[in-house]
């Protein structure tokens, strides 16, 4: 076993599993509990990770599909999964057809799954009252069908705000056809006790294009926007942000009018250093340690000429205090391969006085691994136990 393999599993037997240690795949030590696999002569890559908690603590999951066989340009396909035993164990319920780029939540008595339904498509949204098995079909305005367009986003949180739910998302032709250029962030959001399957029930605001002058040129566009509530009560979109190599991360602070009807942004003040900012990220806020908390692929020594948007080997457990200084805590987990090993699109709840989350991974398996680190084999699940104990480093 190579000293970077040794390592990651050090890490996670140490803090991550749903168990005392690591429960690894045989003879290929996969960090954490494998929820789904799919090898890559398949065609077929792991995305879009979200995770949900259940009233009575089970563990809803779910990812889609993505590759050169997964024609996400007509339809996406959604796989949810569930866990009676706080995730050492998981059971498929569903396959979503028509379901892409999608985060799952729970309100009001149901389980509902957001995203798009097909790679820049509809904004779709759909319901379940039975913890996950069966679901709505959003086939018209009036059962899920929100906005018709084409439109991009990533499981990222909706959140509660002024009694409204709220989810960012982004339009994908605000400028043109190149990536991650041609993206404009936006905001949905619907009253919490209305129907939310019904298109009438929801509002979108205005969107604000990506402008490449920006970090004197260095900026290249923004994507995968986490609507947050912050401690004082403002409801903002904290974005990912791509910039050219040997530039400092950064994430992005779009500002939500007081009345949520419309975004605005400013440059000279709405960028913030954020390690791993140019990967999807899940900010929340944790009131209990009165800090901002997210898990982010931040670059390592020696892989600062590396594009920033393809370092995804390394994760780690970040505090803020007032979402501009960020601090690493804990690297949770790490291996030196950066060109097939991964561990990203971290979608993640608090449960007690755990973290736990999904990770969309990229490691070994019986084909040689994954077919880049990008292009992830295994959706696992993983534990960070009594994770307040950083909040002070």
């Amino acid at each position: 076993m190579n000293n970077a393999l040794i390592l990651c599993t050090l890490l996670a037997a140490s803090c991550l599993s749903a168990q005392d240690d690591v429960i690894p795949a045989p003879d290929y030590g996969t960090p954490g509990v494998i929820i789904s696999h799919i090898p890559k002569s398949e065609g077929k890559y792991i995305g879009s990770p979200s995770i949900c908690m259940l009233p009575n603590g089970d563990y809803v999951a779910s990812h889609d599909e993505f590759g050169p066989k997964a024609n996400t340009g007509k339809s996406g396909t959604t796989r949810i999964f569930r866990s009676s035993d706080k995730g050492e164990t998981w059971n498929e319920l569903a396959v979503l057809k028509d379901q892409y780029w999608s985060n799952l939540f729970y309100l009001d008595g149901s389980l509902y799954i957001l995203g798009v339904n097909h790679g820049h498509g509809d904004i779709v949204i759909r319901k379940s009252i039975d913890g996950g098995e069966s679901w709505s079909m959003p086939t018209t305005s009036k059962t899920g069908k929100l906005f018709e367009g084409a439109y991009h986003t990533a499981p990222t949180p909706a959140v509660i705000h002024n009694g409204r739910i709220w989810r960012a998302l982004e339009y994908a032709d605000a400028l043109s056809s190149k990536l991650p250029d041609r993206y404009g962030v936006l905001m949905i959001s619907a009253p919490c006790d209305c129907d939310l399957l019904n298109a009438e029930n929801w509002s979108m605001t205005n969107y604000i294009p990506a402008d490449g002058k920006w970090l004197e040129g260095k900026f290249r566009g923004w994507l995968e926007g986490n609507a947050l509530v912050t401690k004082e009560g403002r409801l903002i979109d904290m974005t990912r942000v791509h910039v050219w190599p040997g530039t400092a991360e950064r994430a992005a602070m779009i500002n939500v009018t007081a009345d949520g009807s419309e975004l605005y942004f400013q440059p000279s003040s709405g960028f913030c250093i954020f390690p791993g900012g140019s990967k999807k990220f899940t900010i929340r806020y944790d009131a209990a340690a009165d800090r901002y908390i997210t898990l982010s692929n931040n670059i390592v020594d020696g892989l600062e000429k590396e594009y920033p948007a393809n370092v995804r080997n390394t994760l780690s457990l970040m505090y803020s205090k007032n979402l501009t200084k960020w601090s690493i805590v804990k690297t949770v987990l790490h291996h030196d391969d950066v060109k097939h090993h991964g561990f990203q699109y971290v979608d993640w709840i608090i449960d007690g006085n755990d973290i736990v989350f999904v990770s969309r991974t990229a490691w070994d398996d019986e084909e040689g691994g994954a077919d880049s680190a990008h292009n992830a084999n295994y959706l696992t699940f993983h534990r960070i136990r009594n994770y307040i104990q950083y909040s002070e480093q």
